[in-house]
């Protein structure tokens, strides 16, 4: 099949390298022509495992290119994959101007028919503003190609991206007309071979679908983490009441792990984006207002635990930090909770000393050039001089560190997890002052 990928992004270039892998003729467009000159350089503009790869084969293989050209791009696909960014704006709500310039775009240029598929995030009816954006172009040109819209929101995790398209555990297809219907059944073909995983609806329970599915994740989040700080006032120890949970069938145990709050490109803005939803339609969605609050609370209780550590004032204290990017296995910092930690810590005075494998390059843009702020080449290098080590996020390379090194490199021997990596009898046993998220 001919499949353009408007936007080059997270979900645009992981869709467009997976659909040409199974040996699609594919498109990629992005406005952004530094973006394209790396891809067309053999690099990619993200960190995401194994993404490269697949990149590099289909560029070679000749199924997989990269462009600018607005008209080629709309052209070129009978499947126009629409996977730009919908930030939020101002007041929580999705900013749908890309999606929008995207559908205009297509409508402008399109010379058959086309099935226009929303891969981007998008609140409830971004189908008919797509629809009525095309349907306008048309009308300017005095041209009549039939088309469809269709709703196929993205399930992929950033850091296991491409091992969540090509293995999907469902596909939500909210499309109106069984042309559209039948050839992206024909396009997931490949990805279902072993059973059905296909899930047919209405475009606009599609859309509310994936904003339904991040926020559920988002609230068990924000649940156990006001849980882990509850555990702490009463003396219980949060681990033990997870596998105490996440035994029962009807929880599971999936998104149970305490911290210190979630971040990234999608839970942060989906849930401003239906709280915003629920606002316009007049409805107080409770629930969700408390999980947001609950996150940005939790973003500063590492802070806190230093603050009553080490006092208000940190202006004499310096900090090793592990981990940058709001999850493992990606560079991105967008709403990652190191961005509040490290700015409140710089707020009350401290100097900090970071380490991240990938996303350093992304914190030096984002804090610019910040005195009070380092960057150490290996995680130990952050250890020499600080106070305390502060953990932010779970790589693997932090798993299994030498303790008794790092109670001898640092001067007062204490961490602050905020992933819970380390067993608090552990690091009791080493000699190391240890402060988990509701760990006794």
């Amino acid at each position: 099949m001919k499949i353009t990928v408007v936007g080059t992004g997270y979900v645009g270039l992981v869709s467009g390298a997976c659909l040409a892998d199974v040996g699609n003729d594919v498109l990629c467009l992005d406005v952004d022509p530094a973006k394209i000159r790396i891809l067309e350089g053999g690099g990619i503009p993200i960190h995401e495992p194994g993404l490269l790869e697949i990149v590099r084969r289909n560029v070679e293989a000749g199924r997989l290119f990269f462009t600018t050209d607005v008209e080629q791009a709309a052209r070129h696909g009978t499947m126009q994959f629409i996977a730009v960014g919908t930030p939020p704006d101002e007041d929580g709500s999705a900013d749908l101007k890309y999606v929008v310039a995207a559908a205009r775009n297509i409508g402008r240029h399109m010379d058959g028919y086309r099935v226009v598929v929303n891969k981007s995030t998008v609140p409830v009816g971004t189908g008919d503003r797509v629809r009525e954006a095309i349907v306008a172009e048309l009308a300017a040109r005095e041209a009549d190609f039939p088309f469809s819209v269709v709703s196929n929101p993205e399930f992929l995790k950033e850091g296991a991206a491409v091992d969540d398209f090509m293995r999907p555990d469902r596909i939500i297809v909210g499309a109106d007309d069984e042309r559209a219907i039948d050839l992206m059944r024909e396009l997931y073909g490949p990805f279902q071979r072993n059973r059905e995983k296909m899930l047919v609806m209405d475009v606009r329970s599609a859309e509310l679908t994936k904003y339904a599915a991040n926020a559920m994740l988002a609230t068990r989040i924000s649940f156990m983490n006001e849980l882990a700080n509850l555990a702490e006032t009463l003396g219980a120890d949060i681990e033990l009441v997870r596998q105490g949970i996440g035994s029962d069938p009807r929880i599971g145990w999936h998104f149970l792990y305490p911290g210190c709050g979630y971040g990234g490109s999608c839970f942060p803005k989906d849930v401003k984006a239906l709280i915003n939803t629920g606002d316009e339609r007049g409805q107080d969605l409770l629930i969700l207002n408390a999980v947001e609050a609950a996150n940005e609370a939790q973003k500063l209780r590492l802070v806190d635990k230093v603050v009553a550590r080490f006092g208000e004032d940190l202006s004499d204290c310096h900090f090793g930090l592990w981990g940058l990017a709001f999850k493992p296995n990606t560079d991105d910092m967008r709403d990652a909770p190191s961005r509040v930690i490290v700015a409140e810590l710089l707020r009350r005075g401290a100097t900090v000393a970071a380490y991240d494998p990938v996303a350093m390059g992304e914190a030096r843009r984002i804090f610019g050039d910040e005195p009070r702020l380092a960057y150490a080449e290996r995680p130990m290098d952050v250890l020499e001089g600080a106070d305390a080590l502060i953990i932010v996020t779970e790589w693997k390379e932090f798993r299994s560190p030498d303790f008794i090194q790092i109670r001898q490199m640092l001067r007062h021997a204490v961490v602050f997890d905020g992933r819970n990596m380390y067993e608090p009898s552990v690091m009791a046993r080493v000699g190391l002052e240890y402060h988990g998220i509701g760990r006794r």
